[in-house]
């Protein structure tokens, strides 16, 4: 049975997502050659439909781009899953919409997939996967900035209690930080 990881790059005091993320987000190689190791031994990406139409109209171009051509290739083969209520199929980019309700279709997601599915970014979807208790992972790549506005991961969700099962410091400060949930609070 396959694990539902949620994969993040964060700032310190959790921003996800802004303006400018090159200007917070740290490029290194080992937490950069560390993540690529991840998406490798991944077996799919799971997306929500905002998160997909994002990724889909950058990456599929990035494939002869120096700093982030070996990322391109291995995302833009591997399968993908995309949650919509909206949109119809079918999807480009090697991508399936999940049909059902995802009550049953994440459950047969991780049925059908030996290895890792992760999912990427942090909106809607991901948090409906955490109320629900699919995600049997989240890992955060905590960049050494503090950024003064943007949505912060996971705002509005829990409460829900994580063990920590392993943290690796990077060089550069980046932060590899993995967490599994340890059931309610009490």
């Amino acid at each position: 049975m396959g694990k539902l990881i949620v994969h993040n790059m964060i700032t310190v005091n959790g921003v996800f997502d802004s303006p400018a993320p090159d200007t917070w987000l740290e490029a290194d190689n080992d937490s950069g050659d560390a993540s690529l190791e991840q998406l490798l031994l991944a077996d799919a990406l799971v997306l929500g439909r905002k998160t997909y139409e994002g990724l889909a109209a950058v990456w599929p171009h990035l494939g002869g781009d120096p700093g982030l051509g070996r990322y391109a290739e291995r995302i833009n083969g591997m399968p993908k899953y995309v949650a919509s209520r909206t949109r119809p199929g079918p999807l480009e980019w090697n991508a399936t919409l999940i049909r059902g309700e995802l009550d049953e279709a994440v459950p047969e997601l991780k049925d059908t997939h030996g290895g890792n599915l992760v999912v990427s970014g942090c909106g809607e979807f991901a948090h409906t996967l955490a109320r629900r208790g699919f995600v049997d992972e989240f890992w955060f790549w905590v960049n050494p900035c503090l950024w003064a506005a943007g949505p912060r991961v996971f705002d509005g969700v829990g409460p829900i209690r994580l063990r920590l099962v392993a943290a690796t410091p990077y060089r550069s400060g980046v932060l590899w930080l993995r967490y599994r949930p340890a059931g309610p609070l009490t």
